[in-house]
């Protein structure tokens, strides 16, 4: 075992310094009592409990609970409705009031800014903000980034600088470290919970942006625990938690500290964060493990599969083929963190790309623009952690409108299936289907809802399904397993 710094070969006297640096900079209290009695691994596991209590009061008073209200929506409305029918006249249940929702969050500025997540005020009419000491303020949102799952909120006339956070860089974060966390689950105000680091760079969680790239966590995080901290044993706030993969699973997810500090600080800057784009496509992970066979290089970056026009990267001097290899500097070796890095630059200034073109090293500059804007075909529960959705065949469907024409760019059709997401390892996924494309037919036969698209699906009775499809503009075909045969 190693300490999260630096390795030992005495794993006892490793934690004891741990524990020691971090009552240290965490302003420890006076030291427990050592009997000469007392094993050293005694001895250690008494440092190493005060250094959690430590570090766990440190940044508890810059964690706040979050209560928003809301005006109940039109499909909440006619389930009261509804219930107002069921129950006795004069019954106070049965009126309609405002919803209500909680969750965490972290003071970042002094001035009273927090961050949260998206989806704990998202739709909020009124919010309020509760500090450790019983202080409670009044808070209004200064911007947020949905894809994210982030928002800014700040208080209203707090009387004094608040206690805030320090950040960590979640670059120099080590799966095994230990991680707590700290928020309101269930209501239950600034409940601790204790892990460890169990994974960094997950994506496609919840058929969200390419370039999710979570911190994975064993510190239970529950309802409630959505946009608090998930800390260090230095006490550095290393992701904000936003994510569970079930309950009581002891899977969840926080968005790292080096993202959360760029959006926030571009948040309270501006009131709003774009995420910027190179405009390139970039291979599935279906396609990943036949070019790599073929193309070696791509062990070291990410391939440039296609160029569309009108984007940045097409009027650089990249092109289809090209992998890159590293982005001002850092290196990428996955799609997710090629997209993560660019869409945390700012649009309008340019990028330095490491490229490698038949194996000859270049140096290419691109300059990012902002992304275009569009709907997410998921959204986040208000109030609640997100989970993955469920899905048949992995594709998340719905019937081509005007609407969700202009939002995705969709042009050369009017009727069909428009594919929103695509979950990863799906049977889509595997016949290559891809955002933004626009069912039209299957086997021939015209279909326009996600339902005539399962039936016709479903009832195939060939070996290979063909399904037509529009993408950006040029129609193709791709081709469904079908596995009953």
């Amino acid at each position: 075992m190693t300490s999260p710094r630096q390795p030992s070969r005495n794993p006892s006297r490793s934690l004891a310094a741990a524990a020691a640096l971090t009552l240290a900079g965490a302003g420890a209290l006076d030291p427990l009592p050592i009997r000469a009695a007392d094993s050293e691994a005694l001895q250690v596991a008494r440092q190493l409990n005060r250094a959690f209590v430590e570090v766990t009061e440190a940044v508890s008073s810059s964690v706040v609970v979050i209560s928003v209200t809301q005006k109940p929506d039109a499909e909440e409305l006619e389930q009261m409705k509804e219930l107002r029918r069921l129950l006795p006249p004069g019954s106070p249940h049965g009126n309609p009031g405002p919803v209500e929702g909680q969750g965490s969050g972290v003071i970042i500025r002094p001035e009273g800014f927090i961050v949260t997540n998206f989806h704990v005020v998202d739709g909020a009419d009124s919010i309020r903000v509760r500090l450790q000491d019983g202080r409670e303020y009044k808070a209004t949102v200064r911007g947020t980034h949905e894809e994210a799952d982030l928002a800014v909120i700040r208080i209203e006339g707090a009387e004094s600088k608040l206690p805030s956070a320090r950040f960590g860089d979640s670059e120099k974060v080590r799966v095994g470290e230990f991680a707590i966390a700290v928020g309101a689950p269930y209501e239950l105000d600034y409940s601790v919970t204790f892990g460890h680091v169990s994974a960094k760079g997950r994506a496609n969680l919840y058929g969200g942006p390419v370039e999710q790239d979570f911190i994975q966590t064993d510190a239970s995080i529950n309802f409630g625990n959505s946009g608090g901290p998930l800390v260090n044993l230095e006490g550095e706030v290393i992701g904000i938690n936003s994510m569970i993969r079930g309950v009581g699973t002891g899977i969840g997810f926080a968005i790292p500290a080096n993202q959360v500090k760029v959006i926030s600080d571009r948040i309270i800057k501006d009131g709003v964060f774009r995420r910027s784009w190179l405009g390139i496509s970039m291979p599935k992970p279906f396609e990943l493990a036949r070019l790599k066979a073929d193309m070696p290089a791509l062990r070291r970056g990410v391939l440039v599969k296609g160029i569309p026009e009108n984007g940045p990267a097409s009027r650089s001097k990249l092109e289809p083929g090209d992998i890159i290899t590293s982005v001002d500097g850092k290196p990428v070796k996955s799609s997710s963190q090629l997209a993560a890095e660019v869409a945390l630059k700012t649009p309008g200034r340019e990028v330095t790309l490491d490229v490698l073109r038949e194996d000859h090293p270049l140096r290419i500059t691109v300059v990012p623009e902002p992304m275009p804007e569009m709907a997410m075909a998921s959204r986040r529960p208000r109030s609640e952690p997100a989970a993955p959705p469920a899905d048949a065949d992995g594709a998340h469907l719905r019937k081509l409108t005007p609407e969700l024409a202009r939002e995705f760019a969709v042009k050369g059709v009017s009727a069909g299936v428009l594919v929103t997401e695509v979950t990863e390892n799906s049977p889509s996924e595997a016949a290559g289907l891809e955002r933004g494309d626009v069912i039209t037919s299957v086997n021939g036969k015209s279909v326009a809802t996600p339902k005539e698209f399962r039936q016709a699906l479903n009832g195939s009775k060939t070996k290979q399904t063909k399904v037509s499809v529009l993408r950006e503009g040029a129609r193709t075909v791709v081709l469904f397993q079908n596995h009953s045969e």
